[in-house]
């Protein structure tokens, strides 16, 4: 006989069999025992919660001869033939390859018959978000008013996609994510029934991994013990299988990070890869490794929220009185946008090195956490002595700090001096800038808006512009400047040339140019009060 998966052996045949939906259960078996059976159920929820098996049982429970309050007994002739898929009161559809408008009509026909043993003919229909538009039209006369011994069950994953029209139809179960002890605690009784040694740690990583998913749950438990099958199933065993780290390795990762050690990090992926992790669950689970020590820190009684070992939440505390929030979120952030960006990457190693060194390296960030961490460190080396900057950006010894800083003051205090003399032409340019500008199309009179006047050499005029599109629009595209020099010449009556010169954002323009707007609104003014 041919091996049947653990989760088609051991789908449940009776409501008490279901686990971590006892408020659908409750329910549907209340209606069942009242005699309140409703024509039409909407079940929704994730993948593996348990949709299609509790329509099947539902299916074998109002059809029951003997039910058991409220649950289908499992002996008689009608739930055998249910259970071995060849009654023709419960009818399987796929919307997912049966969504045309055509495959709906010949329900709505054949609901016209009634069942020929039984009390009811249930028709199951799964992913029905998958119907078009014309299929949910055929289906609504018929969902709205069936024959009394029909009944409808939609089963579906993305309930936002169904018409309105059809939910104001049912009666709506959502179907919630089960929770990880429930999994793991189901795992440990069937191992129980199949004399099969897994080790607690392992059931209950396999349980986080599917997401409260059972089906999931069962899909890879099945394979984490036919890969090691014969032997007892460890949690390192369970690892290796599923491609996933320890969690001791996240907390060494974290400590590199935390020292801004990038050679550490990239020797402990070069480690993970070597041993054939999947770098996708790599990134998963240490932004979860995240989120479990940002709650740490942010709450202490926290332990019935994270699921984590006692070792691990020692070491998480641990770690949290090492760590700022803020950079805990950073952090975050950095994986989380690279979380998204690595399912189809051709190169994930590269993607999660640039994310490691990202972390390492606030420097390469300006946002607001990034501009904190950098500051932090900074703090941290001046409080430990480890080096002071010189002016010539060169790290000295601490004895030689002081003179260094003082240095570096008097550098950064040096201004450009001001031009001994500046020709008419440049000052009568100068004072009507706004009118140059005004002169101009877009987009040259964008960029020239947010533009600054200096002197250049030979006394030419220099316009000094942002690093980026605007320096590429003057310097690269051939023409722009000749057009900018010819509109300054009409203005000055002379033929003017221009030199242009970059800027980056970061940088000061006044510590490295001789603002010219300023400089003739002096002497305007003194002018002035000559005059007076």
């Amino acid at each position: 006989m041919s091996y049947t998966a653990l989760y088609r052996k051991f789908r449940p045949d009776c409501f008490e069999d279901v686990k971590g939906q006892e408020h659908i259960v409750t329910t549907l078996r209340n209606q069942i025992k009242a005699g309140r059976i409703g024509h039409a159920y909407l079940f929704c929820g994730t993948r593996g919660t348990g949709k299609t098996t509790i329509a099947k049982i539902f299916a074998k429970a109002v059809n029951c001869e003997n039910p058991v309050d409220g649950s289908p007994c499992g002996e008689c002739t009608t739930c055998k033939a249910i259970a071995a898929g060849v009654s023709m009161n419960v009818i399987e559809i796929d919307a997912a390859s049966n969504n045309g408008v055509d495959n709906i009509r010949e329900i709505v026909d054949e609901v016209s018959y009634s069942p020929a043993e039984g009390k009811y003919k249930v028709y199951i229909i799964d992913e029905v978000h998958m119907l078009s538009i014309g299929a949910f039209n055929a289906l609504l006369k018929t969902l709205e008013e069936p024959p009394s011994y029909v009944i409808f069950i939609l089963a579906t994953t993305e309930v936002h996609k169904i018409p309105i029209t059809i939910l104001s139809r049912c009666q709506r179960y959502d179907f919630k994510r089960i929770t990880i002890d429930t999994i793991t605690a189901r795992l440990k009784e069937l191992m129980t029934q199949e004399q099969i040694t897994v080790e607690d740690k392992a059931l209950r990583y396999i349980a986080k991994t599917a997401d409260g998913s059972m089906r999931d749950a069962l899909s890879l438990l099945d394979q984490c013990i036919a890969f090691h099958f014969g032997q007892e199933l460890t949690y390192d065993k369970a690892l290796d299988v599923l491609g996933a780290v320890d969690t001791e390795v996240f907390s060494r990762l974290l400590r590199s990070v935390m020292e801004q050690d990038v050679l550490g990090c990239i020797s402990l992926l070069e480690e993970m890869v070597m041993q054939g992790r999947e770098l996708t669950q790599f990134v998963t689970d240490f932004t979860w490794y995240l989120r479990n020590l940002l709650l740490v820190k942010a709450s202490d009684e926290i332990e019935d929220i994270i699921d984590v070992s006692s070792d691990n939440l020692t070491r998480l505390k641990e770690e949290a009185q090492m760590i700022e929030s803020d950079t805990i979120m950073r952090y975050i952030r950095i994986f989380s946008e690279l979380s998204g960006q690595i399912k189809y990457a051709a190169q994930k190693r590269i993607l999660i090195e640039i994310a490691l060194i990202k972390l390492c390296r606030p420097s390469m960030e300006t946002d607001q956490t990034s501009v904190l961490d950098r500051v932090r460190s900074i703090e941290d080396k001046l409080e430990k002595g480890v080096f002071a900057v010189s002016a010539t950006g060169v790290a000295s010894d601490p004895g030689q700090g002081a003179q260094s800083m003082a240095t570096g003051q008097m550098t950064a205090e040096k201004r450009p001096q001001l031009p001994k003399a500046i020709p008419d032409d440049i000052k009568m340019i100068v004072g009507k800038w706004p009118s140059v500008v005004g002169a101009t199309s877009m987009p040259m009179k964008q960029y020239l808006k947010s533009a600054k006047l200096s002197l250049g050499g030979d006394n030419k005029l220099m316009i000094v512009v942002e690093d980026g599109l605007a320096s590429d629009y003057f310097l690269k595209q051939e023409g722009n400047k000749q057009l900018l020099e010819q509109v300054i010449s009409d203005f000055a009556g002379k033929e003017i040339e221009v030199t242009i010169q970059t800027i980056r954002s970061e940088q000061s323009f006044e510590q490295s140019y001789v603002d010219l707007s300023q400089v003739i609104h002096m002497e305007i003014e003194e002018e002035e009060e000559e005059g007076q």
